[in-house]
């Protein structure tokens, strides 16, 4: 099973109160949203795909930086972890609860989002469930319909642009695991067509000597 990192410019909210502290709230996966993959194809994620998604353990970093310490992190999603997940309408919600006394990587974080100069979340996901619309056009689109497991998000330096889903931090490696995707959805699809016109044959066949 692939995994997969998607991410995209949104409201990403650097906060304070009483109660959490310095926080950061953003919205990580957006339903409905069409994303260009390297020109190859569409993708989308399709409402309810965060049906049966294990979140029981969900990591916040920069980057997707698993070498660093998280700086928050959501187990189980009880009240106690420092990162919150919310299945809302339109995705997947989340506030890290930041230390920035204690953690200087997390103050420098809460400050560039104060300040604007981060605006980019995304997460890094495996797939249980797809179906795909026009692969024999030249630009087909990948519905995803399940996500098995969230296991990471990340506020992003430098996200790739509005509706684009291939990073630009690792542009070749992305661009060839999306080649090699599409490539065996149509080869499964060309196998699927020929089944159906096998056993329409042998059926045809049947007939004429019945």
């Amino acid at each position: 099973m692939s995994k997969f990192y998607r991410d995209f410019k949104c409201e990403v909210r650097a906060q304070n109160d009483e109660e959490h502290g310095n926080y950061i709230t953003g919205q990580p996966i957006v339903f409905g949203d069409i994303y260009d993959v390297g020109g190859l194809y569409a993708e989308t994620i399709d409402e309810g795909a965060l049906d049966n998604t294990d979140l029981r353990d969900v990591r916040f970093l920069v980057n997707h930086n698993f070498s660093m310490i998280p700086l928050a992190r959501s187990r189980n999603n009880n009240a106690n972890s420092t990162m919150q997940l919310e299945k809302v309408q339109g995705g997947l919600n989340i506030r890290a609860n930041l230390d920035t006394e204690h953690n200087s990587t997390a103050e420098e974080l809460y400050s560039a989002v104060s300040r604007g100069d981060i605006s980019g979340m995304s997460f890094a996901f495996l797939v249980d469930e797809e179906s795909w619309e026009n692969l024999d056009s030249d630009y087909p689109t990948r519905h995803i319909r399940g996500i098995s497991s969230v296991f990471e998000v990340s506020a992003v330096t430098a996200p790739a642009y509005e509706a684009t889903s291939i990073e630009a931090r690792s542009d070749a490696e992305a661009l060839e695991s999306a080649k090699a995707k599409l490539e065996s959805e149509k080869q499964k699809a060309l196998e699927e067509r020929q089944a159906q016109l096998d056993a329409l044959a042998t059926r045809i066949n049947s007939l004429m000597e019945d």
